[in-house]
């Protein structure tokens, strides 16, 4: 399936990413996590000035290279997935929600249980691991971490759409007063966008369970 081997794709070029950074960290050279920062891992192994072994510089073209390979591949799936997901009767209206893409519309529509079986935007939020579990202690209910059980590949993908509307949101500040700006006022950035992936989540639900596009003042209220 091309979302499948997309995302063994992706899961490729992060192992070699990460083997890259290795590389470089035995030689004092620290660079952050992630494929947005391939450029600077570039430019370390290009600079003359670091002292590089001949063979490291070898190997970490070696793995650039590779990873230049996978990158290519990853954007011919993505092309794919993006036309696949114009001709999908349910992936479409999905992708009218800010921070939803052909990849999360696509999930969705291939791997998350029928909307039916739950009783509510809630419980397929639970479902896919992205409400908080909680612990009961003298009759009052305290909220623990966010379950990683669910569907796995659905959350990933909610969570990756949710921190990339809340880096928009950073640089351009949603109305004062909305829940996304009372949110970003006192939290870390990655509580606000699993909270946010939350609430992503029981709107996929409200919108595929009464088969409408997004509507702003749908959104179901966070618990």
């Amino acid at each position: 399936m091309l979302f499948r081997g997309r995302e063994r794709l992706v899961h490729q070029r992060t192992e070699l990413v990460n083997a890259l950074r290795a590389v470089l960290y035995e030689f004092g050279q620290i660079v952050p996590q992630g494929i947005a920062h391939i450029k600077r891992i570039d430019a370390i192994i290009c600079d003359e000035a670091i002292d590089l072994p001949d063979v490291v510089r070898e190997e970490c073209r070696d793995l650039l290279a590779q990873i230049a390979e996978k990158t290519a591949r990853i954007e011919t799936r993505t092309a794919q997935l993006t036309d696949v997901s114009r001709d999908s009767i349910a992936a479409t209206p999905l992708q009218t929600m800010p921070g939803v893409g052909p990849m999360i519309a696509l999930a969705v529509e291939a791997f998350a249980p029928a909307m039916t079986t739950f009783w509510s935007g809630r419980d397929f939020a639970a479902r896919l691991g992205l409400v908080p579990r909680q612990f009961s202690s003298g009759g009052k209910e305290r909220l623990g971490r966010v379950s990683k059980a669910g569907q796995a590949d659905i959350r990933r993908l909610l969570i990756i759409g949710a921190m990339s509307h809340v880096r928009v949101a950073n640089r351009k500040p949603p109305a004062s007063g909305s829940w996304l700006a009372r949110m970003l006022m006192g939290k870390p950035k990655m509580l606000v966008a699993i909270a946010l992936a939350n609430k992503m989540a029981r709107t996929i639900w409200a919108m595929l369970t009464k088969q409408e596009d997004y509507r702003e003042q749908a959104l179901p209220a966070m618990a």
